[in-house]
């Protein structure tokens, strides 16, 4: 996929993707933050140690995320050229692989979600590939994951690795090894 030119519905929503660069660190910080405020809303920390504490935890998954995905797309998702969100994604022989994606709180719920996995979905079916992506076990999107048709095909603790097999010939969905 090449940067500005997203998927049909992701286009048809008015989402643009981009590569991040350096100077998205504040945007994607914020979007970090943004995403574990829940988790973190009862810690009794002063606003400053809590913002502390998840700008050196969004350093720590990027410097991870970079390190275990080294030929992933690091895409900025844009809507009328405002930042609302990030997909990373990283394609491989068998399967792509969703590493994150994120939305701003008040961009949620609005379908981008849904058109951005529904077109990720269409690329790798074309190439009969599977898609998986590593969900928390209390994550809200689950659900949107499990009516795209993800399956949870292992248990990592906190996490659930769930995919979207691959079409066979029929257009049935195959199974296969995710990990």
């Amino acid at each position: 996929m090449r940067a500005g030119n997203p998927y049909r519905r992701a286009r048809a929503l008015g989402l643009s993707l981009r590569p991040e660069t350096d100077a998205d660190i504040p945007f994607m910080t914020a979007l970090y933050a943004s995403t574990r405020a829940a988790e973190l809303a009862d810690v009794p920390w002063p606003p400053e140690g809590k913002a502390q504490f998840l700008d050196l935890q969004f350093q720590a998954q990027r410097a991870h995320y970079r390190r275990h995905y080294p030929e992933a797309d690091w895409w900025l998702v844009e809507r009328a050229g405002e930042a609302i969100g990030r997909l990373y994604v990283e394609r491989w022989p068998s399967q792509h692989r969703i590493i994150d994606i994120a939305f701003l709180p008040e961009r949620c719920g609005k379908g981008f979600g849904t058109a951005l996995l529904n077109d990720l979905i269409d690329e790798a079916a074309a190439v009969g590939k599977a898609v998986s992506i590593h969900v928390e076990k209390n994550n809200p999107a689950r659900r949107l994951y499990l009516r795209l048709g993800f399956v949870v095909t292992e248990d990592k603790g906190v996490y659930d690795l769930m995919a979207r097999p691959a079409p066979d010939e029929a257009g049935q969905l195959k199974t296969a090894s995710y990990t």
